[in-house]
């Protein structure tokens, strides 16, 4: 039997079940403009793992966080690219970038720490380290490192395996692909300039881990998977995380306009920056954006 033969039934009492247990161990809101779009990836998932009735995805995901994990992976996949926002790290690499080289300049520990925080597949963090090496081609010479952690342990270890297929490739220049890919099958491998860069690790950004200071947070397009609460207090978090005058980088549908920190905003090349203020100070909420 394969999988276009099983004809899943998912009730709604049975989806809204698996909507409250996502949302309790992961944070993960799935509100009603997004409950067709999980009705139909539980099908999918239902439809692999051969099963007829959600009763037994519950039962399964609730018996094993191996295929909880698995089940996640399916609801949360979706395909990106790399610099998929070619503005913001534009910006990142003319503007901050240098800022932070400069600013670094006579510190003993010169090395800028980036988080990419729901890394995915890995293109993400290694955008990242492309825009630095490109910076360091226009005579910024700055180590960096790159901590990449996402809630997917398979999204993981396609970043730590770094082949990506052609496709998502499309946003470099021939040159760029020449410098940090090699052919690998019908792909493209991430060349050691990049990859060494970048430390993957498994995270749940729903609970609270302290990874230490870091110059620049990327969370693209993972905050709008949460509800406003945790939403706020990631926002407070990556505040606290950043050095003063340091930059979070949010997706285009993403503020943090409503956050209890204050953030200043810079508009460049249609990006908008968010730095925290240098002098580290939080401000009451209202006071933000």
């Amino acid at each position: 039997m394969n999988e276009a033969n099983v004809n899943p039934v998912l009730t709604d009492h049975e989806v809204r079940e698996l909507q409250l247990l996502v949302e309790q161990r992961s944070g993960i809101v799935f509100d009603e403009s997004r409950e067709r779009f999980l009705t139909s990836r539980v099908i999918e998932h239902m439809q692999h793992k051969r099963l007829s009735f959600g009763v037994e995805l519950l039962r399964l995901v609730r018996g094993s966080n191996v295929e909880y994990d698995t089940m996640l992976e399916r609801l949360l996949t979706q395909e990106t690219r790399f610099l998929r926002y070619p503005g913001m790290f534009s910006a990142f690499e003319r503007h901050v970038v240098p800022e932070m080289h400069g600013r670094k300049f006579w510190d003993k520990d010169r090395k800028m720490r980036v988080w990419s925080a729901g890394c995915a597949g890995g293109e993400e963090p290694y955008s990242i380290a492309l825009s630095i090496r490109e910076a360091a081609g226009s005579g910024t010479e700055l180590d960096a490192s790159i901590m990449a952690t996402d809630v997917s342990r398979e999204a993981l270890e396609r970043g730590d395996r770094g082949v990506y297929a052609e496709r998502l490739l499309e946003n470099l220049s021939q040159m760029q692909i020449a410098s940090y890919f090699t052919r690998c099958g019908d792909g493209y491998k991430v060349k050691p300039v990049l990859r060494e860069m970048v430390r993957f690790a498994p995270m749940n950004l729903a609970e609270p881990v302290y990874l230490g200071r870091f110059d620049c947070i990327f969370c693209m397009n993972v905050l709008i998977y949460f509800g406003v609460e945790l939403r706020n207090r990631l926002i407070r978090r990556f505040y606290d995380s950043l050095e003063p005058g340091g930059y979070l980088f949010l997706g285009h549908a993403e503020s943090a306009a409503n956050a209890p920190v204050k953030f200043n905003q810079t508009i460049m090349n249609g990006a908008r920056l968010l730095q925290k203020p240098l002098e580290g100070l939080t401000q009451a909420a209202g006071e933000g954006l």
